[in-house]
């Protein structure tokens, strides 16, 4: 996702990043062009799919240097099943992403370590996309999972580069199990026992001041809506609502003005969890983001990161989980099945 504190949804560091090599992956089937006019929601995607790198994936620039953005090409697989759009870029991504470097380049490997966020979201992203977790770019992603599971339940990294684990990763792993025969007792025990006094739930663990974050909290309750935990999801539910400014915003603080990132995922886990009218709420002002017809046509169908205007370093992220407040469909409901090819455009005179 956008905020960078929350690692496993961008880039893993830089220096996990290697060549290219041979890929082994089967890819669900392309389907036929949509016949009717795409919605907000199928014209950012639409966009998002031209945005990529090879109509495959996306990459960061750093310091000058090129790297594979896998975290950030996941993302947009999300967003294009969420919308069921886009199938073909979503191909090719699944494609790219189970390149043996490009996946060990994100999940780790034996040399710099294994990071548990990355794994779990890798493995998601192939559930969503119908293939095999079990065996995906040559890797066993859940048996790799199940690895990186302490006593506790927590999924931890264990990497040369240190621990970058969070609330992100343990909802990702809980979400991708709970697809795939069930998550761990213990793994959603430890997530739901992470809870702040006020309902909500903090991004990282085991702090001294347990601050509930918008971002780890939405993440959390689609993770406990997925595991059967509805208890501990109307908790952070709870929080979300009260969370939610009245413009139907979500803010990373109190002091922050509200942004995509934020509230496409607390639009999405209000959704998930049968709030209507606050997630509906968060996808009209989603809209408000979207860049219009008035606007470079290059940028139409955008989602911005906030009202400051169109930026296309944060548009990315910010259209990608935007689109997920738009849509409204449960992470772990997400699937491929059934989209339309093609990077629909926002309907536009000229």
């Amino acid at each position: 996702m956008k905020r960078r504190r929350a690692i496993v949804f961008t880039i893993l560091p830089l220096a996990l990043a290697i060549g290219t090599a041979a890929v082994s992956a089967a890819a669900p089937a392309l389907a036929a062009r949509p016949a009717t006019a795409p919605t907000k929601g199928q014209a950012a995607a639409g966009w998002l799919a031209r945005q990529m790198t090879g109509r495959s994936h996306f990459v960061t620039v750093f310091n000058g240097t090129k790297f594979p953005n896998q975290g950030g090409t996941i993302d947009a697989i999300f967003a294009f099943a969420a919308t069921r759009t886009a199938h073909d870029y979503a191909a090719r991504a699944l494609l790219w992403l189970a390149k043996p470097a490009n996946l060990t380049g994100y999940i780790g490997d034996k040399k710099n370590g294994f990071f548990a966020g990355a794994t779990a979201k890798a493995a998601l992203a192939a559930e969503v996309s119908g293939a095999n977790p079990d065996h995906f770019g040559g890797v066993d992603l859940l048996a790799r999972l199940a690895s990186l599971e302490t006593l506790s339940g927590r999924y931890s990294d264990q990497s040369s580069f240190g621990d970058f684990s969070n609330a992100f990763s343990q909802s990702l792993a809980i979400l991708a199990l709970s697809r795939h025969g069930g998550a761990p007792v213990a793994a959603v025990n430890f997530l739901a026992m992470s809870e702040c006094k006020n309902g909500g739930f903090p991004l990282n663990f085991g702090q001294k001041t347990c601050v509930s974050d918008p971002d780890a909290t939405a993440m959390d309750v689609q993770a406990f809506l997925a595991a059967g935990r509805k208890f501990a999801a109307t908790r952070g539910l709870h929080w979300l609502a009260k969370a939610q400014r009245s413009d139907g915003g979500f803010a990373t603080s109190a002091k922050a003005a509200p942004n995509a990132n934020s509230t496409g995922l607390a639009g999405d886990a209000l959704a998930a969890g049968g709030w209507a009218r606050k997630a509906a709420l968060a996808g009209k002002f989603l809209l408000t983001l979207q860049v219009g017809c008035s606007a470079t046509a290059s940028h139409r169908g955008a989602i911005k990161f906030d009202t400051t205007g169109f930026k296309q370093a944060t548009a990315l992220g910010a259209t990608a989980q935007g689109v997920l407040g738009i849509a409204d469909v449960p992470l772990w409901k997400l699937s491929s099945h059934r989209a339309q090819s093609g990077a629909p455009r926002l309907g536009c005179a000229s």
